[in-house]
């Protein structure tokens, strides 16, 4: 508390004051940290030296009337909490900034991808995305690094992802589209070679129509939808690793919609289709919450192959995945198998992370007490 004081102190007042309605979107608290820095340090920042946040795209011209509506809510929650601690500019202003943070903001994730927070890393926001990235970002404390995960010639652009990759290319830039408003036109984009395998469809003896499978991506397309849109509304929080529950949906008969939307899907799609990775990701959160270990294994272990096969090399959904599967079986006593799947993780986030990052002493420091 003493070291962070400087911000703090935005937000200690009012959090006494409001006690367990102190609720500020993590967009409002990352906004309200920005005007205060950009008040007590007009001049450039440490983390500004290419790229200012006034600099920032917005897009602005591009917000349809429920993103425009969503950062109104935004701006009264950040009148309402920070009132009197924080000088404001005017709506427009305001308006621009909560753009500029939506389209340029990092989320912040430690080891097994659990979500810690959102922030903003100026000169880190310049690199342009690929859904063929050259290098991948991770945090050690409150510091980005950017590495390289593949050799990249001298000239040559540098390119991260901003999305989740396992999906197939209409569905990323559908992703694009709705959150940075442009198309990716990347080599991963224009040949969609990954695709077919990861829209898989099972294999009967009658072949599915092309009508019944697109109806069922339709309604795989609806029910992650359906589970984002919660995660943003707040109507579901953040649970051990995906983020879920605060209890309007009791886990166990969240874990059955799971296995209800898994038997559907199931009837046409492959276990290795990504929509069905994607339920599957959900029901072995919610059985990690539950301390279902049993449970969170059997879906851990159904997707780790199609993840290594969906996403690129070094990947940190993949090192994650390991890791989760590594503790899963050292809690089970299976410590060979534990053995194994910590040292898959510990090979990729060498690469992602750096050799001498904490995340790895502990990985390391979990094999020995083991």
């Amino acid at each position: 508390q003493k070291e962070d004081w400087p911000m703090h102190k935005l937000e200690c007042s009012a959090m006494c004051t409001f006690g367990q309605n102190w609720n500020p979107s993590e967009t409002v608290r990352l906004t309200a940290r920005i005007l205060s820095k950009q008040k007590t340090h007009p001049e450039r920042t440490q983390s500004e030296k290419l790229l200012a946040v006034k600099e920032f795209e917005s897009h602005l011209d591009k917000l349809d009337n429920e993103k425009r509506e969503m950062i109104q809510n935004d701006i009264a929650a950040l009148h309402h909490f920070y009132s009197k601690n924080l000088e404001y500019p005017d709506n427009a202003a305001l308006v621009v900034l909560f753009a500029q943070v939506n389209c340029n903001g990092f989320t912040i994730e430690d080891e097994e991808l659990s979500h810690l927070g959102s922030a903003i890393f100026p000169d880190v926001a310049l690199m342009n995305h690929s859904c063929c990235p050259n290098v991948i970002v991770t945090y050690r404390g409150t510091l980005a690094e950017v590495r390289a995960v593949k050799e990249i010639e001298p000239g040559e652009e540098v390119f991260t992802s901003y999305i989740d990759l396992l999906y197939p290319t209409e569905d990323r830039n559908d992703r694009l589209r709705d959150s940075y408003f442009f198309n990716c036109d990347c080599r991963e984009c224009i040949t969609r070679e990954k695709d077919k395998e990861k829209l898989e469809i099972r294999n009967l003896n009658v072949p599915p129509s092309a009508a019944t499978v697109w109806d069922m991506i339709k309604y795989a397309k609806n029910v992650i939808e359906e589970f984002r849109r919660a995660k943003h509304y707040k109507y579901i929080l953040y649970l051990l690793f995906i983020g879920f529950l605060d209890f309007f949906i009791p886990p166990t008969e969240l874990l059955e919609i799971c296995e209800l939307s898994l038997d559907k899907m199931g009837a046409v799609f492959e276990d290795s289709n990504v929509y069905m990775l994607h339920m599957m990701y959900q029901a072995m959160g919610v059985c990690l919450y539950m301390q279902d270990w049993e449970g969170a294994l059997s879906y851990g272990q159904k997707i780790i192959r199609p993840y290594s096969k969906h996403y690129p090399s070094y990947s940190l959904n993949v090192a994650s995945m390991w890791l989760k599967l590594g503790r899963l079986y050292m809690t089970l006593d299976n410590r060979k198998a534990g053995v194994k799947a910590l040292k898959k993780a510990i090979a990729i986030m060498e690469v992602a992370h750096g050799k001498d990052h904490p995340y790895i002493s502990e990985i390391k420091k979990e094999l020995e007490d083991h």
